[in-house]
């Protein structure tokens, strides 16, 4: 979904903190930008800060916006008061890299539009887990632009590194969360994020997967992770 409706729950309990949501360059147009690289989504973010203004500026990124946060934040760490990552796409590592791999197999671009967002859905989740049908009928207009968007999004994390020394030398907070019924991946990054953080507050959310996940599930309980993570960045 588009950002300002994917994060419509979370920005109404948040409603007085300054928040803004910010759609993917991936999205910014009707088709991909050609050669498209995650280090659009690292500039655009950047260029977004720089026109409102904003130096230093608490992240919170879910899916494929958290593996950006993860990635501007390896790259100007000094520009981020606090880091919330919610099952982030990739973190980046080895391990999961190979698992993306092992999932996907570079072939999304290759399936028809409903089956390629069919696939994807299924590997997001735990095997029990039951996904609704698609909705019938054309996506809405909004929405034309995912199935292209998400291959080339594939594409662009890829093999992609980000400095680990860079993260490692990151002393603000990071708040990681995730659902139970998610694929197992994410139970895995958490853990890694714990140890490749200073500061690391992991959260679970029992119930919830990737594609009902906590800020549209629970947002006030989100807002007030953020809240708290935000109030501790701040006085820190």
């Amino acid at each position: 979904m588009p950002a300002h409706a994917r994060f419509a729950p979370l920005m109404a309990e948040l409603h007085d903190r300054g928040v803004w949501p910010k759609e993917l360059e991936v999205y910014a147009s009707q088709v991909p930008p050609p050669g498209y690289t995650l280090d659009d989504e690292v500039s655009g973010l950047l260029a977004f800060l720089d026109r409102r203004g904003v130096d230093r500026v608490h992240l919170y990124g879910h899916s494929a916006g958290g593996s950006i946060a993860l990635a501007f934040t390896a790259e100007h760490g000094d520009r981020v008061l606090s880091l919330a990552l919610d099952e982030p796409a990739t973190d980046f590592s080895p391990e999961d890299q190979e698992l993306v791999a092992t999932l996907w197999s570079g072939s999304l671009d290759q399936l028809p539009a409903p089956q390629r967002m069919q696939v994807f859905a299924r590997s997001l989740v735990r095997p029990e887990v039951d996904l609704p049908p698609p909705p019938s009928g054309p996506p809405p207009p909004e929405m034309a632009n995912r199935p292209a968007g998400l291959a080339a999004f594939e594409k662009a994390i890829a093999g992609r590194r980000v400095d680990e020394a860079a993260l490692a030398a990151f002393r603000a907070p990071v708040h990681f969360s995730y659902g139970s019924l998610s694929n197992p991946r994410w139970e895995a990054m958490a853990e890694r994020t714990a140890s490749r953080f200073r500061d690391v507050e992991v959260e679970r959310y029992e119930g919830l997967h990737h594609l009902n996940t906590s800020h549209v599930a629970e947002p006030r309980r989100v807002a007030v992770a953020l809240m708290k993570l935000w109030t501790y960045a701040e006085r820190g």
